[in-house]
């Protein structure tokens, strides 16, 4: 990628936040993902990391190595998000392995360009529903057990889902619904202190960018912004670091944070 994406937290510096903490992070391997693994990790947690396939062995070891230069724990697990079994199962290993659970950050996602409606074929949109909705309600649920006063769950939401995106419509419903569900959860879990949280970025560069977008999107990437740039990982990842410190936002649950480079919605 050029320029290659900030993403492993240079020049952050944590105090604490998260000391003893063990955290969940799907899609974890690079990007916010590995952005955010890495500044839990800093911010004294150990951390499991869930990456999709072999393709991204490379880069989900040189995150589980950035987290381990922290004396912290980091644990890989290879699996598809979209399987209920596999969701029950790393969570489950994850409690195993870090001797439990207290953030859970459901990040990983998947998208694909069509801008004609009637070639969305029922695949691709089942395909994107599983892994960016039915994925983190598998997770969530299976973790929930797990989870006391004091915990965090954080979901990643997008600036599509909050104003749509004509090229991206299966996925832009996905986080739409995902946006939903933080705040109806964060509703039913109130009383139990389990703040549910979510991170709604706008353009950001990433791996996912230029694998999945056309060159023409991606010449000029973020420019659209009032801000007129894309973000890195590196500056969205302290808005999760955010959600999971209760030092920090322990009065916060239901909200959808949108880090869009200027941009502002209704609602």
């Amino acid at each position: 990628m050029d320029p290659q994406p900030h993403d492993e937290m240079r020049g952050y510096e944590g105090r604490g936040l998260l000391e003893g903490k063990r955290a969940l992070v799907t899609g974890g391997d690079s990007g916010i993902g590995r952005a955010v693994s890495v500044a839990f990790a800093m911010e004294g947690a150990d951390v499991a990391i869930v990456y999709f396939d072999t393709s991204e062995d490379e880069d989900a070891e040189h995150t589980a190595a950035l987290v381990r230069q922290r004396n912290r724990r980091c644990r890989l697990f290879k699996g598809d998000l979209a399987s209920e079994e596999y969701c029950q199962w790393v969570v489950d290993e994850t409690v195993s392995v870090l001797g439990g659970l207290d953030i859970v950050v459901n990040h990983a996602g998947t998208q694909a360009v069509e801008s004609d409606f009637s070639r969305i074929t029922t695949e691709q949109f089942d395909r994107t529903f599983k892994t960016n909705v039915y994925g983190p309600f598998w997770v969530i649920r299976a973790a929930l057990p797990h989870l006391s006063s004091g915990d965090a769950i954080i979901n990643t939401g997008s600036v599509n889902g909050l104003r749509g995106n004509k090229s991206l419509m299966d996925y832009a419903t996905s986080k739409s619904a995902i946006h939903t569900l933080t705040k109806s959860l964060a509703q039913s879990l109130a009383r139990s202190g389990v703040r549910v949280n979510c991170v709604a970025p706008g353009p950001v560069w990433t791996p996912l960018i230029p694998s999945t977008l056309p060159e023409q999107q991606v010449e000029g990437f973020g420019e659209q912004t009032p801000m007129g740039r894309m973000a890195h990982p590196d500056e969205i990842a302290p808005s999760y670091v955010f959600f999971a410190a209760e030092a920090l936002s322990s009065y916060y649950t239901g909200e959808v944070l949108a880090p869009v480079g200027g941009e502002t919605h209704p609602g």
